[in-house]
């Protein structure tokens, strides 16, 4: 965006920060563009505004504002709004190559909609901006490719050892419902499933990507140890229901979280209220509050409240999500919502890591 067409005089980084800083949204932090890496100066007239996280819809609505704000900035500069996913910090463990953040997604309980949660953000931080991968631990039950609409596909390998994951709705997939029969059941015991979750991690050729959204099986078992131990976890979600038995098993999800040193990012309450696909009416019948209580007693956020809709479950069914299915769709809001709350907060509560720099020698 050019502001002017006078020559411009040498910029302050300061005074522009700060006249970008009255800029302000639900998911930034005061002071943003006091951040290092947000407001880059390429000589005397061109300004970078860099977001280190999905961030698409503020970045729109920053275009917008600089529009009607036009006056007060000097003239002559240019200014370029653009994104780029940081790698946050996660301990000395190895990170997965390719892969800048892990997010997973666990309910403890089954039956909540973690996964239709899961595919749903991941296509709604891929809305953002980001680039984005998930993958389906649930090595018992795998329901990603059902979801995605990619059943029966199997992934391919170039080099023998290495797979490359399925692509769908600009998301790459995969999931041990790949590489087995839909109509064979796994009867694998605990050591034997976490083998073969960490070898999909491990032994998936991952495109360059913003953030894996690993959708997690029910449970607080051997996987989500495996997978908190082994692996470099950005941040978790925990999925439940307002019902009182589901909240039982999210807190001890969260707590599971907490003892093995994984940052919870929040807890979305899925199936918050029925809304009647004929009226609109919004009735609560797994009750009402139980997710914003058990969010207070953590100190965590309540991400989003998602209501059990009809369209919801009939985009699942025919393999294309809502996200994907509906783009202006009032759900679809929900989601993109739940996507930038979820990034975002991983950034400003998270410690940025330094870019890796592959160094070569040849003689």
């Amino acid at each position: 965006m050019f502001f002017g067409r006078n020559k411009s005089q040498p910029v302050e980084k300061s005074a522009l920060s700060a006249l970008l800083n009255t800029f302000s949204h639900p998911m930034l932090v005061e002071g943003w563009a006091d951040q290092p890496g947000v407001v880059i100066l390429k000589g005397d007239d061109q300004v970078i505004v860099r977001f280190p996280f999905a961030s698409g819809d503020i970045r729109q609505e920053l275009e917008s504002w600089l529009s009607q704000h036009a006056s007060e900035f000097p003239d002559g500069i240019t200014i370029r709004i653009e994104q780029k996913v940081a790698p946050l910090k996660t301990g000395d463990k190895a990170k997965i190559r390719g892969v800048k953040n892990i997010l997973v997604v666990s309910s403890a309980k089954g039956g909540v909609g973690k996964s239709t949660t899961s595919v749903n953000l991941a296509l709604a931080l891929l809305s953002q901006g980001a680039r984005v991968g998930i993958l389906d631990a649930d090595i018992y039950g795998p329901s990603v490719p059902l979801m995605l609409g990619t059943q029966g596909k199997q992934p391919t390998s170039e080099d023998g050892k290495t797979m490359i994951p399925i692509e769908a709705h600009g998301l790459f997939a995969n999931s041990i419902g790949y590489l087995v029969p839909d109509d064979n059941a796994m009867v694998w015991r605990g050591p034997m499933a976490s083998k073969a979750f960490a070898q999909l991690m491990q032994e998936t050729n991952w495109p360059s990507l913003d953030y894996l959204v690993v959708d997690m099986p029910p449970g607080t078992g051997d996987i989500q140890l495996s997978l908190a131990q082994q692996f470099p976890v950005t941040g978790a979600i925990v999925v439940t229901t307002p019902q009182d038995l589901a909240l039982a098993d999210a807190n001890k999800g969260i707590a599971m979280f907490n003892k093995v040193d994984v940052p919870v990012v929040g807890v979305v309450e899925n199936m918050s209220y029925h809304t009647c696909s004929k009226c609109g009416h919004h009735e609560f019948i797994f009750g009402q509050g139980g997710a914003e209580k058990m969010a207070l007693q953590h100190g965590v956020a309540l991400l989003a409240q998602v209501p059990l809709h009809l369209s919801i479950r009939q985009d699942i069914d025919e393999g294309i999500p809502t996200v994907a299915a509906r783009t202006d769709d009032e759900h679809t809001a929900i989601y993109r919502e739940l996507a930038l709350s979820v990034a975002s907060r991983l950034y400003w509560h998270g410690d940025e890591e330094a870019e890796q720099i592959d160094i070569k020698f040849t003689g």
